[in-house]
Parts: structure tokens; C-alpha cells; sequence
């Protein structure tokens, strides 16, 4: 349902005609988009660098109660989430923020941030601006067997390969998932 393809469009101005990018309109309904498994997360790339000429990518997340991110900065990108369903607990900068269905939550680049469901299981938008993200999710996710939170993982992620990776797109793991005390 959804057409990604970018084609050139003339644009004038006094002196000059150039070819800009017009983007195809995006559609796309719950359960479609790109599937991965991710830090025990349902991420589901609803637009991403190749469907927005590197605008904006839209990642729909379903995880439960403990999961979140570790402790990080993304250097490249501002990210904020829209908490669909569920409650989510956030720190940005040092603040605490408790995020129910309907909150906003904006994490600006280069300031250090994490989350974690504080519900039985929660739904919420990610979106980073510029994209660029999401190759970190492929790079470290899996694709999901099943639209469905991914099962338990028999072992803690290794946070040293996730710092490693994560440096290449940008992003600095300062700490383990959890609410700094």
C-alpha cells in the first residue's frame, strides 16, 4: 500500500530551474511495514531514509513491561515518541517524565536519554529527524517471525557489540536500559 519512489520535479526561481525531489505519499495501515525484533521490542518501520529522501523515519514500537533503550545520545538526530497506548518512563536530561497514552515526549540530539515500559505492555511512535536511525534497528534487530512481542531473550545483550555498532550511526550508549537514579 505504500509507494516510496522519488521522481525530479522542475522548480524555478528568477534565474535558475532545478530538479528537486517530489516524495510519494506514504500509506500504510497496522500490521504493514517492515517487522523487526529489536532489544525485546516489536519495531515496525513505517517510513525510514529511503521512503523520505532521509527526511523522517516513523517507527512504530509494541514491547513490555522492562523493556526500553539503554542510556544514550544520539549525536545525528533529534528523536521524540507519541505514547499510543501504555505508560512509558522516561529521562531526558536529567528529568524524569512519565509518559500515559497521548504524552510527548522530545529528546534533542546530543542530550542523553532513555525509556522503559512502566506498563503490562505499551505502543508508541518513535520518530527521528533526520532518518537514519532505523539502519541501526536493521543492524542489530532481527526480523520478526510474527507481528508480536518478541519472546524473552535467553541472554542479556552485549552492550559492548550495541556501543561498537552504535558509534557508526552516530549514537553514544552512555549506560545499561533503566531510569538513572
Amino acid at each position: 500500500m505504500t509507494s516510496s519512489s522519488t521522481q525530479p520535479a522542475p522548480t524555478t526561481d528568477a534565474d535558475t530551474v532545478s530538479l528537486a525531489p517530489v516524495l510519494a505519499p506514504i500509506a500504510l495501515n497496522a500490521g504493514e511495514g517492515e517487522a523487526l525484533w529489536f532489544l525485546g521490542v516489536l519495531a515496525t518501520i513505517k517510513s525510514s531514509s529511503e521512503t523520505t529522501a532521509g527526511r523522517v523515519a516513523v517507527i512504530e514500537h509494541l514491547a513490555a513491561r522492562g523493556s526500553g533503550s539503554p542510556l544514550h545520545v544520539h549525536h545525528n538526530e533529534d528523536e521524540w515518541f507519541y505514547v499510543i497506548e501504555g505508560e512509558l518512563t522516561f529521562w531526558v536530561g536529567g528529568q524524569v517524565i512519565a509518559a500515559t497514552a497521548g504524552s510527548f515526549v522530545y529528546g534533542p540530539r546530543d542530550i542523553p536519554h532513555t525509556f522503559i515500559v512502566s506498563s503490562e505492555q505499551a505502543r508508541c511512535l518513535l520518530v527521528t529527524e533526520p532518518a537514519g536511525f532505523e539502519n541501526f534497528l536493521r543492524a542489530l534487530a532481527e526480523p520478526a517471525q510474527q507481528l508480536v512481542i518478541p519472546p524473552p531473550a535467553t541472554e542479556p545483550p552485549d552492550i559492548a557489540r550495541m556501543a561498537a555498532l552504535a558509534a557508526g550511526y552516530g549514537i553514544e550508549i552512555l549506560g545499561p536500559p533503566g531510569i538513572p537514579t
